[in-house]
């Protein structure tokens, strides 16, 4: 969906609590492209929103396509948006849940590579799914959408749900 800011996408940060610790599943880019790349790569499942979507549709499909799995049933947390380098805006929600990253799987894409060769070949949108503690989620996840660990620290916080105690950054 194309706003007068630009492209708009919409995604779900999973979130758990393991060993007394916030975790969330982060999702790493799949392609040639992004293969060699790790700490600052990482994204939360999202996709693009098409005119005529509702937001919230879009998240639920998109982590669906990315992961393999339908968003887990469970009160939603908005965490609003924010704005990457690109311009492209993210509108995300985080849902607790679950997920075992070695039975995910994402949809594909196609694309010519090597480029110039004249050869198509399918690749995952998402090449892997991991949990993160909150700590290092920040260190993985593309800076612009590290607000969105914050808030949803501080929504469980105000929600009197363990955080992790030290704020992020």
């Amino acid at each position: 969906m194309a706003d007068k800011r630009g492209r708009v996408s919409a995604g779900i940060l999973l979130w758990r609590e393991q060993a007394g610790r916030v975790e969330v599943l982060l999702a790493h880019m799949g392609g040639p492209h992004w293969v060699k790349k790790d700490l600052g790569h990482w994204t939360l499942p999202k996709g693009e929103i098409e005119p005529g979507e509702e937001r919230m549709a879009v998240a639920r499909r998109e982590f669906l396509e990315e992961t393999g799995h339908a968003v887990p049933d469970g009160p939603l947390i908005g965490l609003g948006e924010i704005t990457q380098k690109s311009g492209k805006v993210v509108v995300a929600w985080a849902v607790r849940g679950d997920l075992d990253p070695a039975q995910a799987f994402s949809n594909t894409f196609d694309m010519e590579w090597p480029p110039r060769s004249g050869r198509i070949q399918s690749f995952p949108e998402i090449d892997r799914v991991a949990w993160f503690d909150l700590e290092e989620a920040a260190r993985r996840l593309k800076a612009a959408q590290v607000p969105f660990l914050e808030r949803l620290q501080a929504a469980l916080a105000d929600a009197g749900r363990h955080a992790d105690d030290a704020p992020l950054g």
